[in-house]
């Protein structure tokens, strides 16, 4: 979904992906700063500025590159539950949530862990997208597809990361 509003474009979609692995599992793999270059394409610094990496509160200054360009944003988390991602009670929902603001936009992300199987998560991101300014109007308006690719595409990473051990870094781009 696409509109233009005065305050700027707005842009929401969701994504889903069923990983083969427990629900627990999945969230602390998920959570672990260590494992981020390994399923995150084009991660090239995800820095606490303030606070402990994923925790509510924190601020961290995160930069990406894709293609030729880099990406600077700060990434605040907002929700995270359970706090402890060790002894899961079953049928529990695990919510990783953070906004991100970077020059001309502000996203939000709500990840979502559900069990689908005994040995199966289902993970759910909700991604929602503002963009101010002309040029950063103007890709929202032309390119909103990219966005949603890039979601998926960092989703089949860390499913084949989680998985198989693949490590987005060792890949043949």
């Amino acid at each position: 979904m696409i509109q233009s509003r005065e305050a700027g474009v707005l842009m929401k979609y969701t994504e889903s992906i069923e990983i083969a692995l427990p629900l627990e599992e999945v969230a602390q793999l998920l959570a672990d700063p260590a494992h981020l270059p390994k399923w995150l394409r084009g991660l090239v610094r995800h820095e606490p500025l303030s606070g402990v990496h994923g925790h509510v509160g924190t601020q961290s200054r995160v930069v990406m590159q894709m293609g030729q360009q880099t990406f600077e944003a700060t990434e605040t988390i907002t929700r995270r539950e359970p706090t402890n991602l060790h002894g899961i009670p079953k049928g529990s929902v695990v919510y990783f949530e953070r906004e991100i603001v970077s020059e001309g936009m502000w996203s939000a992300a709500r990840e979502r862990l559900t069990e689908a199987g005994s040995d199966t998560t289902l993970w759910v991101s909700e991604n929602e997208y503002r963009f101010s300014g002309w040029l950063m109007r103007l890709v929202g308006l032309l390119m909103p597809g990219t966005f949603r690719k890039q979601s998926q595409q960092h989703m089949q990473d860390f499913k084949a990361f989680a998985e198989q051990g693949k490590d987005v870094r060792e890949a043949k781009e």
